[in-house]
């Protein structure tokens, strides 16, 4: 990975010929592998151009290349014991749960992979769940 500069533009370029809106951020190599990091979360085409980008780098032997694959972890954050309807009257919002984790110091080092989902709790509450 001496070039992994060079082989995130050319990752990316390979990613704008097939029209993708995906592209890679950063390329660390670990002891199990490489990790791609991209600013989106994968389709199936761009996974294979990728494959085919690293298949064709002299100094990789195509055998040692296994299929790429996504994290298979699913971490998630719920919450829940807040007012679906806010004090103004405005039901609570994706938007309002995603800037309040942004400004708040307690999720300081969270991103999210997802925009938040609100739910009610029960048609006779109204707490909400996210």
């Amino acid at each position: 990975m001496n070039n992994a500069g060079f082989h995130v533009s050319s990752i990316n370029s390979q990613l704008k010929g097939i029209k993708s809106t995906l592209w890679v951020e950063f390329i660390q190599s670990t002891s199990e592998g490489i990790i791609i990091t991209t600013n989106n979360v994968l389709v199936a085409s761009d996974l294979s151009t990728m494959e085919r980008y690293i298949k064709s780098i002299e100094d990789i032997n195509q055998r040692d290349v296994l299929t790429p694959r996504l994290p298979q972890s699913k971490l998630y954050l719920k919450i829940i014991g807040i007012l679906f309807t806010q004090p103004s009257g405005l039901a609570l919002t994706g938007n309002d749960i995603a800037n309040y984790l942004k400004n708040s110091d307690l999720f300081e080092d969270i991103s999210l992979a997802a925009k938040p989902h609100v739910i009610k709790a029960s048609p006779k509450l109204d707490m909400a769940i996210i």
